[in-house]
């Protein structure tokens, strides 16, 4: 592969999902942006973005060449600053991804990082999938549990999030509250649609509990916690947002199994570089403060 410009111009194509994005941040006209595309999916004999109304998406060769890219802009970056005897600035893109239901923790942690290093650009994203680090998709994520990880992803512990039962008041009036799982009969309950789910206060759920007492699933996490607080039955609720709440009421206290350990993950090839060690060692002195964590 002898020309970096067309490789560099397909990254910020898949990265921005238009060519006129792409043309813009390289400083060219669109009409670049398509030539470069036209040649490098040419000279690979490969289609690397399937184009839509709403712009570009990249194919899975597509994905492939953006893996490398995005590794290989963040090394050139890294060696400019080195041979410039400058050291590396904590500057440009930053792209975190994290489970849903924690950006209330999150954001104020990004918000003060940016307001500590301005020339930095947050991307947070959320979403049901888990995105591949190896592509390039994001340089830190947070994620719940203890699962497999790719052997090129460095894993880290961040904290323990209690999780206990609560019911709304509006609930708890119409249906009176029980006061221990053997007490559950006649009870209605929110959990996750999910039935294979990793959230082991889920799990602990469905086991105990006939199924027909779930009377309202929900994927989403935000939705189920809306469904609590509105009566439509008893279900989980993360420690520290029900403290906050005077119509929720305890049903269950938080119990260790319960708990949810959130873990930081990066790539291998990204881990070393300041930007991400600067955010990483942010994020950490920021979550001691997170008091209702464990």
């Amino acid at each position: 592969m002898d020309n970096w410009d067309e490789i560099r111009t397909a990254f910020q194509v898949a990265r921005l999902g238009t060519v006129s994005g792409a043309a813009d941040v390289l400083g060219v006209h669109h009409a670049t942006v398509i030539r470069h595309i036209d040649s490098l999916e040419k000279r690979l004999s490969a289609k690397l973005f399937q184009r839509h109304a709403r712009g570009y998406t990249p194919t899975e060769a597509g994905r492939d060449l953006l893996a490398v890219a995005q590794t290989t802009e963040e090394q050139f970056a890294h060696l400019s600053s080195r041979i410039k005897g400058q050291g590396e600035t904590v500057a440009g893109e930053l792209v975190v991804t994290s489970i849903s239901g924690v950006s209330d923790l999150l954001t104020p942690v990004m918000v003060s990082f940016q307001k500590k290093f301005p020339g930095v650009m947050v991307r947070f994203l959320t979403d049901m999938r888990v995105f591949r680090l190896d592509y390039g998709e994001a340089h830190v994520a947070i994620r719940a549990g203890a699962g497999p990880e790719e052997p090129d992803n460095v894993v880290q512990p961040l904290v323990r999030v209690r999780t206990a039962l609560y019911a709304a008041k509006s609930y708890v009036d119409e249906h009176g509250l029980p006061t221990s799982d053997a007490e559950f009969a006649g009870h209605r309950f929110v959990c996750t649609d999910a039935e294979a789910t990793r959230a082991p206060f889920h799990r602990w759920l469905r086991a105990s509990v006939q199924p027909e007492q779930i009377t309202y699933a929900a994927s989403e996490p935000a939705a189920l916690e809306a469904a609590v607080r509105m009566g439509a039955g008893i279900g989980f609720v993360m420690a520290f947002r029900a403290a906050e709440d005077p119509d929720l009421i305890e049903v269950l206290p938080a119990r260790p199994e319960w708990e949810s350990p959130l873990r930081i993950v990066t790539h291998v090839d990204l881990h070393r570089t300041r930007k991400v060690q600067a955010f990483l060692a942010h994020l950490k002195d920021a979550a001691k403060d997170w008091k209702l964590c464990s």
